[in-house]
């Protein structure tokens, strides 16, 4: 299979690497000293196991591969808009489509039910580019249960989990996805394919919008959260806001906030990805973790206190963060 990647960061690097140890074709946008790195020497997965390298193709330049047979983004959600323009290169019509990527995507309304499909989500997709550029038709939805990080341009260290979740976002015929969830698990990947991506789509979320945001305001590593009570209570009510929007939108949430913190716990001193980018300066995922969501209550009529609050602040520390960036800069 040939298989383009969009985002040659943690995750899109260890995609990769993976997946061209595993024989497939694959084609990374890069630039910079990554995209040197990956020219000259190809990608390199680190792991427990050992070290391997993989032959990619790279450039940044979309014109300069054919068309794909699959192409995953592994981009931050505030970039995904203008990737999806800019890969058009890459794309032909039976190419498939695979955000692998955090928070609510764009296409997440559009097999929801009663009045709730017809709403576009421009919280994450403001111009509809992704809509125009991405038909929903040819879309996988994916949910990835991993942790990487860049060790250097080209060279990314696995962390832990190795679970990728896939599904239909509409319209796609079950065999596609069986065909990538293949592919996946050839790879080494514990890949499974679901009936209803939305559902963990919104169970991961769930999970993670709020020791995400409140790692990267306070610079504070999950533990830590966790083991101040208040802090914890504010965590639990943004959990049960937004269980109540999932239960609206046919995304049901069994456990209770307590319980996820129980699984969180066992992560120790565990950095959040939103961590890491704030103290690598890079942009903040607000909008398909906390303004996605909000979007969504909102059409639902569901109020949300605690997840504004927590929206409100997490709007700031990034404004703060642009001042500060423009005034050095």
């Amino acid at each position: 299979m040939k298989i383009g990647i969009v985002g040659a960061g943690a995750i899109g690097l260890w995609l990769a690497g993976r997946l061209a140890n595993a024989g497939s074709t694959i084609s990374v946008l890069a630039r910079g000293q990554t995209l040197k790195t990956l020219t000259q020497s190809g990608v390199t997965v680190i792991t427990a196991d050992g070290t391997r390298s993989a032959e990619v193709s790279a450039s940044d330049r979309p014109v300069d591969f054919e068309h794909q047979d699959l192409v995953i983004f592994a981009v931050k959600g505030q970039d995904l808009p203008n990737a999806a323009e800019a890969a058009q290169a890459m794309i032909g019509p039976s190419t498939l489509l695979l955000p692998a990527m955090n928070g609510v995507p764009w296409w997440f309304l559009k097999s929801a039910k009663g009045s709730l499909a017809a709403q576009p989500l421009r919280s994450v997709d403001p111009e509809g580019k992704c809509e125009k550029a991405l038909p929903t038709e040819r879309v996988i939805g994916g949910v990835v249960h991993a942790a990487c990080s860049v060790e250097r341009p080209g060279v990314v260290r696995h962390v832990m989990g190795n679970g990728i979740i896939i599904g239909a976002a509409g319209g796609l015929e079950a065999t596609a996805v069986t065909e990538v969830q293949n592919i996946l698990a050839t790879a080494g990947f514990d890949a499974n394919h679901t009936e209803n991506v939305r559902s963990d789509i919104w169970y991961k979320l769930w999970g993670n919008m709020t020791m995400n945001p409140i790692s990267a305001l306070t610079g504070a590593s999950c533990d830590l959260i966790l083991d101040d009570p208040d802090a914890r209570a504010f965590a639990s009510a943004i959990m049960d806001e937004a269980a109540a929007i999932g239960a609206a939108i046919g995304c049901p949430i069994t456990q209770s906030p307590d319980d996820r913190h129980d699984i969180t716990r066992q992560l120790g001193a565990f950095k959040t990805s939103m961590l890491q980018d704030a103290e690598a300066g890079r942009p903040l995922e607000i909008g398909a973790l906390l303004e996605a969501p909000r979007e969504i209550a909102q059409f639902a009529g569901i109020a949300t206190p605690a997840l504004d609050d927590l929206l409100g602040l997490m709007r700031v520390f990034s404004a703060a963060r642009t001042r500060r960036a423009d005034a050095q800069g």
